[in-house]
């Protein structure tokens, strides 16, 4: 049956954008007309001289992936903050400290463990690229209603518009509204916690370090940016980060500055300040029938591992290339997005998410006992990774992307996945 798209993307943000283009730039694709839906595109880049709030902690791997379509080589390097040190300890201990984990990228091949980004300012990137300019349909609007069978995918926007595609990709955040329209139910867990995020500047240099200490009631993270200053985000109590939105700037910075144990001095806040409701969810399937999920609409995690959206690039790339081996393989335009091709991916980044989301979440719990024997322990296990090289060296791969079972966009040399 005729439609007017092979794929349509629900959702414009990052994931999103990526996911279109890397269909758009598939060579196994060339006859699939590709199309984006998305109620609010960015129409200009962000101007130079401003510094978006919202920021990535992007992984190796997340960055091969939007390389193997030019999204980031476009990306200026002014606005790429590479960190090659992390250092993290506990709330009774001090960095470098017996209850303390550093990470180098002096201890792996690459010559940094990610990069601090923007996600406006990468997101008119990925916009900018060939395969998103030539090969993408930007279709401005809000989905409204979503019609799956097994031959092909309606779609109606709320301005009446309709659509018909072989296969519809949920990219639409962690409120999905195409997820619901599918019928797909999800697991929900609410942490009781908010991340505080903002932007300050620091007496003492960051040293191209991400800095996390675990407090009580969660961790404070200073990641490290481009222009040298830091940004913030500190999980904690959802009144205590209101309270942090709201208070005095002077006050702001003294509890920022002996939240991270003063190690880089005196502490100006220089952005907004904003509060975020955290919570866990994660879909109980990725896909139904001509339908499947990416990124935050099939899972959302805690921000204390910088792991979303890398994960959500990780989808987009694993989906992209089970499509088109199997359209290599002698399926059709028809044929190519049937759910049983579909359940191949679930099968694979659920499996995958699971093992991330659980172990982020344990972190969580392991971090927010403040005292008692879980807490003694816990200063005693930080320990005794960071002497343990082969735990330390799986714990830093896991975080660059660089292992597990990888799609190929995400290797340094794309080749058969590897482990």
């Amino acid at each position: 049956m005729r439609t007017d798209f092979g794929i349509v993307v629900i959702g414009g943000g990052l994931v999103g954008a990526c996911t279109a283009a890397l269909a758009a730039a598939e060579p196994a694709f060339a006859n699939l007309p590709v199309a984006l839906i998305e109620a609010n595109p960015l129409r200009a880049p962000p101007p130079p001289d401003v510094v978006d709030l919202r920021v990535s902690a992007l992984s190796v791997a997340s960055a091969r992936i939007l390389d193997s379509f030019g999204a980031w080589s476009a990306l200026d390097a002014r606005y790429k903050g590479p960190y090659c040190d992390m250092v993290v300890w506990d709330a009774a201990g001090k960095p470098y400290g017996t209850a303390s984990i550093h990470f180098s990228a002096s201890g792996s091949s690459e010559p940094n463990l990610g990069h601090i980004v923007e996600n406006k300012r990468l997101l008119w990137c990925i916009y900018g690229t060939r395969a998103f300019r030539d090969g993408v349909s930007l279709l401005e609007g809000e989905l409204a209603s979503l019609d799956l069978d097994e031959e092909r995918a309606e779609l109606t926007l709320t301005d009446g518009r309709k659509y018909t595609a072989q296969l519809v990709v949920g990219s639409d955040g962690a409120q999905s509204l195409s997820r619901k329209l599918a019928g797909i139910e999800v697991s929900c867990q609410d942490y009781d916690q908010a991340a505080f995020v903002t932007h300050v500047k620091t007496a003492l240099p960051h040293r191209q370090t991400a800095w996390q200490r675990f407090l009580p009631d969660g961790p404070i993270a200073f990641l490290p940016l481009a222009d040298g200053r830091s940004s913030i985000v500190w999980t904690t109590k959802p009144e205590h980060a209101q309270a942090l939105v709201r208070d005095s700037a002077a006050r702001v910075e003294a509890e920022l500055e002996a939240a991270i144990d003063g190690v880089l001095g005196k502490v100006t806040l220089d952005a907004d300040r904003v509060s975020i409701p955290l919570r866990m969810i994660h879909a109980r399937r990725y896909c139904t029938e001509r339908f499947v999920l990416v990124g935050d609409a099939a899972h959302t995690v805690h921000p204390l591992a910088g792991q979303g959206v890398n994960l959500g690039f990780l989808d987009s790339a694993a989906l992209i290339e089970v499509l088109a081996e199997e359209l290599t393989a002698g399926g059709t335009v028809e044929t190519f997005c049937e759910r049983r091709v579909l359940r191949r991916y679930e099968r694979w980044r659920k499996s995958e998410n699971t093992l991330a989301l659980a172990f982020i979440d344990g972190l969580n719990r392991l971090f927010g006992s403040g005292s008692g024997v879980a807490a003694s322990a816990r200063r005693w296990g930080l320990g005794v990774v960071d002497q343990a090289t082969p735990l330390k060296r799986f714990l830093m791969g896991r975080a660059m992307g660089t292992t597990g079972e990888l799609p190929r966009l995400a290797l340094a040399h794309p080749g058969s996945r590897q482990r």
